[in-house]
């Protein structure tokens, strides 16, 4: 009897304590494994693309990654935040690992799209308003600048700053810009964005046009009828001069004969307030309407574009 109670024990002994067995042997993998990465997954080969501007040594160096690092222990939250901030046109960056030594970097780059004056010199940004570069005129040859908005503590890396005032300006100028940006129109942005109205944004199209938003607007939808008015112009012979204004209540787009300046501009002193207004075609109220499609349907409105009507 005394060893059946002995058996007994020892099995119910061996059934408590097999839970912690297993637990301390899956840690105890756990750990070689852990162990393992630590010891034998070094950093030796390091990949860049989709750079142009910088060199591959130029972004592991703002990398701050050293080859013999364990590619398990770098943060890649903080390497990608140090090369976002010594590098400028860096827009973004992806970093990944692929065993057993190689860590790649994907870079995606910014282009200067427009400029504003601080203290004299010109500051280069890109859609997003980040300050890429500061510089003489030469640096903004051919980009438009930016009117209304007045820098706050410019620094090269950082994005535009202004006064709590002109916040929401700056907020509906990122809007207008990564709306434009969307339908791939930015290397026609051309001599000024101007935001110095408080209802409308104003800016250059091309040589010779002006294009007038509603400063509240949906910049999707007005980029949309933008690009389906110029589509109407070019299908009619009318050549893209004059003042494009598409701030019109009833959602109507006019184009007025005479081009609008802003103050001070050269030329600007000629715009005369006598304005004859063609009325284009009504645009469809669908932004993802294809926007050809709509061009030729707007088109059954001949009575309207003649600019000498």
């Amino acid at each position: 009897m005394a060893a059946r109670r002995n058996r007994r024990g020892r099995r119910r002994n061996r059934g408590r304590f097999g839970g912690l067995y297993m637990l301390l042997s899956i840690v105890l993998i756990l750990a070689a494994i852990l162990a393992g990465c630590v010891i034998f997954f070094r950093v030796h080969t390091m990949v860049v693309t989709g750079n142009s501007r910088y060199t591959q040594e130029e972004i592991i160096a703002a990398a701050q990654v050293e080859e013999g690092d364990n590619l398990f222990t770098l943060n890649k939250y903080q390497i990608a935040r140090r090369i976002l901030t010594r590098l400028p046109y860096v827009d973004e960056v992806s970093i990944s690992r692929k065993l057993p030594d190689t860590l790649i970097f994907e870079v995606k780059e910014s282009t200067g799209v427009l400029w504003v004056e601080s203290g004299g010199t010109c500051w280069l940004m890109d859609s997003k308003c980040k300050l890429l570069e500061m510089g003489d005129q030469s640096l903004v040859d051919g980009k438009p600048k930016l009117l209304g908005l007045t820098p706050v503590d410019p620094t090269v890396g950082n994005s535009l700053t202004v006064s709590p005032e002109q916040q929401d300006k700056l907020e509906r100028l990122q809007s207008f810009l990564a709306a434009i940006q969307a339908r791939e129109m930015t290397g026609s942005l051309t001599s000024f964005i101007d935001l110095t109205s408080g209802n409308e944004i104003r800016f250059g199209y091309g040589e010779e046009l002006t294009v007038v938003f509603p400063l509240n607007g949906d910049f999707t939808q007005e980029t949309y009828e933008l690009k389906l008015a110029l589509e109407t112009m070019d299908q009619r012979g009318l050549p893209r001069t004059g003042t494009l204004d598409q701030n019109y209540e009833s959602a109507e787009i006019h184009l007025l004969p005479e081009r609008w300046l802003p103050s001070g501009w050269e030329g600007a002193e000629e715009n005369q307030t006598a304005e004859t207004p063609v009325q284009t075609p009504e645009a469809s109220t669908d932004p993802g309407e294809d926007a050809g499609e709509a061009g030729n349907a707007g088109d059954t409105d001949a009575g309207n574009g003649d600019p000498a009507a």
